[in-house]
């Protein structure tokens, strides 16, 4: 078995994924390890000794600090290791044609580190807060969802979350109500989402008939209970002076990005 070292002065998830797609060319089973932030030189030398632990291996490398970069290179051919600079060939082709020297700054990569660990921030707080789960998410969030069940809003929380925004969602409910605090927090947050009560009313009893029950029988998916809810809804939104969204036939892509165009407006303003 062949084990590749994905090697990085960041997260390495670049070389990782360089890695595996080199892996999964192969019948013959090949691990990928991942070993993120080799800063110094006295990483190297702790890795290089991870390294000789292995029968087969070779590293991939996405170092950008030119001397650990060189240092790994250095003692990789020095202890007879293949390696392949992944981030090296590009940075020079790019600098011959652009007749300008590169920064070597390991920042420009932290940039892209920040989006992946702000997508991850942003996935765990919208699974905590789902669905009233925690109501002290609200002043933290990006984004506050309101809306009646089965209007998407947790799909809806997810992918933004995918996008770095942390958005928390509350349905509706006559019974429940809705927490004082979302009246103490920025409006220009909070979204409202809508829908067409005769598509509300075919998705819920869907939903009922997946589980094997009988729809004309469960107040859930009943005209008389879907009527009341979008009332009770209506007065809530106008309540707080939220953007409403229609999200009758509309996809959840189309959502979000009505939503990232808006609080993306309002930053600018």
């Amino acid at each position: 078995m062949l084990t590749v070292f994905a090697i990085s002065d960041s997260i390495g998830e670049t070389a990782e994924q360089v890695a595996l797609a080199a892996a999964s060319q192969f019948k013959e089973k090949v691990e990928v390890q991942r070993i993120p932030y080799i800063k110094t030189m006295e990483d190297v030398e702790e890795v290089i000794g991870t390294i000789e632990c292995v029968d087969k291996a070779m590293v991939v490398s996405t170092i950008i600090t030119v001397n650990v970069r060189e240092y790994l290179t250095q003692k990789c051919i020095e202890k007879n290791i293949n390696i392949i600079n992944v981030l090296g060939p590009i940075i020079n082709v790019a600098s011959t044609i652009l007749n300008q020297h590169p920064d070597y700054n390991p920042g420009a990569v932290w940039k892209t580190d920040e989006i992946y660990f702000n997508r991850i921030e942003a996935m765990e707080f919208a699974m905590q807060y789902d669905d009233s789960k925690d109501y002290r998410g609200l002043k933290n969030a990006d984004v506050v969802l309101i809306g009646l069940s089965r209007t998407s809003k947790t799909p809806l929380c997810m992918y933004l979350a995918n996008k770095g925004i942390k958005a928390i969602n509350i349905p509706l409910v006559p019974e429940v109500g809705v927490p004082d605090e979302l009246y103490t927090i920025d409006r220009k947050k909070i979204f409202g989402l809508t829908i067409n009560p005769l598509q509300l009313i075919e998705i819920r009893k869907r939903r009922l008939d997946k589980f094997h029950r009988i729809s004309a029988e469960i107040e859930y998916a009943s005209d008389a209970r879907i009527l009341e809810e979008f009332d009770f809804a209506d007065k809530i939104m106008n309540k707080l002076g939220c953007k409403k969204i229609d999200v009758t036939q509309r996809a959840i892509e189309d959502t979000a990005l009505i939503i990232l165009e808006t609080i993306n407006a309002y930053k600018n303003k």
